[in-house]
């Protein structure tokens, strides 16, 4: 059970990934759904922590690629712009993780100006709430959806209904 555990807490690191694709598949996948939202949580939260500590190397290997390509903003990058200039440093680091992801947002929270204690904070709290909101979704509606009189699960109602 810890090799299943280590394995959410190191896909829930990756960006992109994140709590909101880990949390509802090892929910469904049956595991516990606490546990799951914790270490989830901390997963993401150990690389938001470091690219928040190391921010400074991140942004100036960014510069340099940026100036190597000539690359544009993306449109994840132009999103969070908006964002930024619509909610400010609060308004990124909670709406942003649904709609850039969590890395990506605290990345540009701070290189938009937000200071790094307080991007910190404001994307533990962020990362919290998703965790939470997403694990009880996850959890609540699966076990609706699944559930029924016989409490044979969707699966098993579908074969018994085409046989």
């Amino acid at each position: 059970m810890i090799w299943t555990y280590t394995i959410i807490f190191l896909l829930a690191a990756i960006p992109f990934l994140e709590i909101a694709a880990i949390i509802p598949i090892a929910i469904i996948g049956g595991l516990p759904a606490i546990p799951v939202i914790i270490v989830a949580f901390l997963g993401n939260l150990l690389t938001i922590v470091l690219l928040i500590v190391f921010i400074d190397a991140i942004r100036n290997w960014r510069k340099k690629k940026k100036e190597n390509d000539d690359e544009q903003d993306s449109k994840r990058q132009k999103r969070a712009k908006s964002l930024w200039d619509k909610y400010g440093l609060p308004g990124l680091t909670f709406i942003g993780p649904f709609f850039v992801g969590s890395h990506l947002s605290a990345l540009l929270a701070v290189t938009f100006g937000g200071t790094r204690i307080r991007t910190l904070t404001l994307m533990t709290a962020s990362l919290a709430f998703w965790a939470i909101l997403i694990g009880s979704a996850s959890f609540f509606g699966f076990d609706s959806f699944v559930a029924d009189e016989e409490n044979l699960g969707f699966i098993t109602r579908m074969i018994h209904v085409n046989n």
